[in-house]
């Protein structure tokens, strides 16, 4: 009976995690798919089939449709090479008027704000092309700069026959001349290459598209210590012979995730972008989405979006965990607490510890933080909440970050400390954004600091001290785990 009531208890608190629903990106981010997100002038842009694309000014949380590109066709991809944005997309191909003759354009221009002097796409160029007969459909491109000797490549492909592999010029975005096409992958689409630590990895896009909540879409990887592959996933499978690690399916209330963008934001913080062919909570739509990325034994991961809930706040550092600076309250030790020969055993069940019971004495204005060992008490859950019309960053809102049951929120203040205030305002130092680092820690970071024009960090310093200090990838102290109480 005592595991089966154990068992049941972590059963119900995990469905409840799970019954919070993932936080979807805010406006109007419908698109198909979308090319790797690009930054320019303080706002975020992508493109998508068709010809438009999405534009986000409050730092990657709102989208809605404004980005332009001219020649129209099909799943576009972007990549900035020293101060010109270069932008590849399918004019036709991929049963675009019926067939798969497919042609594969670049084109570039200094600034993707449609508002710029700078906004003009020059030298419209054929790259690559399919005749309808070959096993190759001329679509779905995407670049790759590469970090080791800065040669320029382009994937392309679908289902239809292979996905191929060319260089191009990276001062122009032509085609390398008398460069010869490699096939590189087979039974996907929707191909990206990136590099990372000695490996190249090329992902596509699985399964079947543009059936709403029908579609089977997901994103497998495989890797190679070359560029021109072979490509093996983790059980050493080829990808021209139709291998593939699982990186993200369907999940929640989201179907069909494809065409994949990665993002490297620094410190430790990637992310990558992606369609899902239905929104089943938008109507089935077809919606961007921005989620962590995360890295285990050398592979990619999916990482989710923070949800919003109750949690504990634990340092990596330490193990300790982020709590109230105010005096410990002891529960009573509990009719079968005792021990040694005579002692009594088990008893009824003991009540949890109530925020009633110690709050009383707690003082009315700032209260200092620390950290402590976790003990599940009431000083020590915090309750992450979304703040509406606040902004956000790539992928996610601003949180307020409450002690549950309570106004008290944590505020960075001046001299880079951190304490709970009385209530919340939607003052900027009480809005935090909250990243899941490539590791799967959390890096926790105020939008201001009082008095400061530095990004600083959540950082335990020493064992019982939490401060706000500048982030180093290298250190433990400005990681934290997000744990369900």
């Amino acid at each position: 009976m005592k595991y089966y009531s154990l068992a049941t208890t972590a059963s119900t608190l995990l469905a409840l995690w799970l019954s919070c629903p993932a936080l979807a990106l805010d406006g109007e981010p419908y698109l198909h798919d979308p090319s790797t997100i690009m930054e320019c002038d303080g706002k975020y842009y992508t493109f998508g089939t068709g010809g438009g694309g999405l534009i986000s000014g409050d730092g990657g949380w709102t989208w809605r449709s404004g980005a332009q590109r001219p020649g129209g066709g099909a799943a576009p991809d972007a990549i900035k090479i020293g101060d010109r944005y270069y932008v590849a997309y399918g004019s036709t191909g991929g049963g675009l008027g019926g067939g798969h003759s497919g042609t594969i354009h670049t084109m570039w221009t200094k600034s993707l704000d449609p508002q710029s002097p700078d906004f003009k796409f020059n030298d419209d160029s054929v790259v690559a092309s399919s005749n309808g007969l070959e096993d190759c459909d001329a679509i779905d491109p995407s670049f790759l700069l590469d970090p080791t000797d800065g040669r320029l490549w382009l994937t392309y492909g679908t289902y239809f026959g292979f996905i191929r592999l060319i260089e191009l010029d990276p001062k122009t975005g032509k085609r390398v001349e008398g460069n010869q096409p490699l096939n590189v992958a087979i039974d996907c689409e929707a191909s990206d290459l990136i590099y990372r630590d000695g490996w190249y990895y090329l992902l596509g896009t699985h399964g079947t598209c543009c059936d709403g909540a029908n579609s089977t879409y997901n994103i497998r990887v495989g890797r190679s210590k070359k560029v021109t592959g072979p490509y093996l996933d983790n059980l050493g499978n080829d990808m021209s012979k139709g291998g593939g690690k699982l990186v993200v399916a369907a999940s929640g209330r989201f179907v069909g995730p494809g065409h994949f963008g990665r993002l490297v934001l620094g410190d430790g913080v990637e992310k990558f972008s992606c369609h899902y062919e239905a929104d089943l909570d938008r109507g089935g739509s077809s919606v961007l989405d921005v989620r962590p990325l995360l890295w285990k034994d050398g592979w990619p991961v999916a990482g989710d979006n923070l949800k919003e809930g109750t949690y504990q706040i634990q340092s990596e550092g330490t193990g300790y965990a982020l709590e109230l600076g105010v005096d410990f309250v002891r529960m009573g030790r509990g009719p079968g607490s005792g021990f040694g020969p005579g002692a009594r055993r088990g008893g009824a069940p003991m009540a949890a510890q109530t925020l009633a019971e110690i709050s009383p004495s707690w003082p009315a204005g700032n209260i200092d933080l620390r950290l402590g060992d976790y003990m599940n008490r009431p000083h020590q859950r915090w309750t992450l909440s979304a703040v509406p019309n606040a902004g956000g960053y790539l992928g996610q809102p601003f949180f307020k970050i409450s002690l549950e049951g309570t106004e008290r929120v944590l505020a960075a203040t001046a001299n880079a400390e951190v304490a709970a205030v009385p209530v919340f305002t939607g003052a900027p130092e009480q809005l935090w954004q909250i990243d899941l680092l490539t590791d799967g820690t959390y890096r926790i970071q105020p939008k201001v600091v009082p008095d400061s024009k530095e990004r600083l960090v959540l950082t335990s310093i020493g064992y019982s001290t939490p401060s706000l200090a500048k982030f180093d990838p290298q250190n433990d102290k400005g990681r934290w785990n997000l744990r369900t109480p």
